[in-house]
C-alpha cells in the first residue's frame, strides 16, 4: 500500500474519471491505494447517494469494492486525532495510518486538515505527503492538459464551488485559480507541509 484516499477525494475524482490518473502521479495503481472500510456502504445509502445520485454511486461502488481497506493504525496517532471535534473517525484513521506507516494521503477534507495541524508532531510525520485536491488537479493539468481535465471535471453532477470557479470557461488556464486556492490553504494549515506539484513534492 502506497497511498490512502479519503472519501471526499475518492468521490470527486472517481466520479469524473480522474482517480486512477491522480494516483498514477505518485507511481501508484488503485490496487496500491487504501480506502475506508465503510466507503462502499456509504455509497449504497446516505448522504453520498443523495449528493451524487444513484447512477454515479453505483459506478463508484464498482471502483471502491476492489480497493484494499486502509491499514488500521495504533493508538499513538489515532488517540490525539480522535479527540478533535472537527475530524470524524474515518479521517482520523486515515491520517493516523499515514503518519504511522509513511503513506501518502489524497484528501479533499479541508476542515479535517485545519484540525490535524494542531496535533503535536504530526506536521513532521506527514511532511510533504498530504495531497489536497487542488494540488492533484494541478498535477493532472500538467500531465493531461488543462482542456482534458476541464472536460472531465465539468461532468461532475454534485455542486462544488472550487471546481466550478477554477474550471469555468472564464479561466483560460485553471491552474492559476487552483494555485491561488492551494496557496491559501497552505497558509491555513501551517505547520503542515502539503505536497506541492510545482516543487516536485517531498514524497
Amino acid at each position: 500500500m502506497k497511498l490512502l484516499v479519503d472519501t471526499d477525494a475518492f468521490c470527486k475524482l472517481a466520479a469524473v474519471g480522474l482517480l486512477e490518473e491522480a494516483v498514477n502521479l505518485f507511481g501508484a495503481e488503485l490496487s496500491d491505494c487504501g480506502r475506508l472500510p465503510a466507503l462502499p456502504h456509504m455509497l449504497r445509502r446516505g448522504r453520498l447517494r443523495k449528493k451524487y445520485g444513484d447512477a454515479t454511486c453505483d459506478s463508484l461502488i464498482l471502483i471502491a469494492d476492489p480497493m484494499p481497506v486502509i491499514v488500521q493504525p495504533g493508538d499513538a496517532w489515532l488517540a490525539p486525532l480522535t479527540l478533535l471535534d472537527a475530524i470524524d473517525v474515518g479521517e482520523a484513521q486515515i491520517f493516523a495510518s499515514a503518519a504511522e506507516h509513511g503513506f501518502i494521503v489524497l484528501s479533499g477534507d479541508k476542515r479535517a486538515l485545519r484540525a490535524v495541524k494542531d496535533v503535536a508532531g504530526i506536521d513532521y510525520a506527514l511532511r510533504g505527503r498530504i495531497v489536497v485536491l487542488e494540488a492533484a488537479l494541478i498535477g493532472l493539468c500538467d500531465r493531461l492538459g488543462p482542456d482534458d481535465v476541464r472536460r472531465r471535471v465539468r461532468t461532475l453532477t454534485a455542486p462544488d464551488y472550487m471546481l466550478n470557479i477554477c474550471f469555468s470557461t472564464a479561466n483560460s488556464d485553471p491552474r492559476n485559480c487552483l494555485r491561488s486556492y492551494f496557496e491559501s490553504l497552505t497558509a491555513e494549515v501551517d505547520p503542515l507541509v502539503l505536497w506541492d506539484p510545482r516543487a516536485g513534492g517531498e514524497t
